[in-house]
């Protein structure tokens, strides 16, 4: 027994016990206890021309893996160029940086402070509406950015008329026949 015994659990013990049995066993009979032999296989070095083939298998073997890999999401979305602020990849990095945020806050979900309670409860619903974007190709958070310091703009695509015959405007709306959006200053040089 050694002065480490005590920290065994009783599996522990009860192996280590039919181990030293077996031991004085074998030292009774007279025989030497048998050490495990593990036979370590050695490969056999490669010529430089074998090693050259291996190379470009190997390179042709990756170069076919991720040919033609198109990303999970929508072909909306897919489509986009990598400089767009709503890109794949970028929209992707957003996600992975306020999945770890969110997880980070998450004691944050049952606060009796509402400021932090609205905090969670802001970045949960960020976490779902980039994650839709990505399935999707439909955009449903007013914000937009690592930090959400971008702000969407609602287009309008067809104009709706009043019953003069003038086209209804909406203050802070896009109007592509304008080419601008709609402000105060708009309305009243308009009327």
């Amino acid at each position: 027994m050694s002065d480490m015994d005590h920290l065994l659990t009783p599996a522990q013990k009860r192996a280590k016990k039919k181990e030293d049995k077996q031991a004085a066993m074998l030292e009774e009979m007279g025989v030497a206890p048998r050490k495990p032999t593990k036979v370590k296989r050695t490969r056999k070095p490669m010529s430089p021309e074998q090693k050259a083939a291996a190379v470009a298998r190997l390179a042709a073997a990756r170069e076919k893996k991720n040919l033609g890999k198109t990303p999970n999401c929508h072909p909306d979305v897919a489509a986009l160029d990598d400089t767009h602020p709503l890109s794949y990849n970028k929209t992707k990095a957003i996600l992975k940086d306020w999945r770890d945020k969110l997880r980070a806050m998450r004691d944050q979900k049952d606060s009796k402070d509402t400021n932090a309670r609205r905090e969670y409860q802001v970045a949960e619903a960020y976490v779902k509406n980039l994650a839709i974007y990505i399935k999707d190709g439909i955009y449903l958070d007013h914000k937009y950015g690592a930090n959400r310091e971008g702000t969407m703009n609602i287009i309008s695509i067809v104009n709706a008329f009043n019953p003069d015959g003038s086209i209804k405007r909406t203050l802070g709306m896009f109007y592509p026949d304008l080419d601008q959006v709609w402000t105060v200053e708009l309305a009243a040089e308009y009327k």
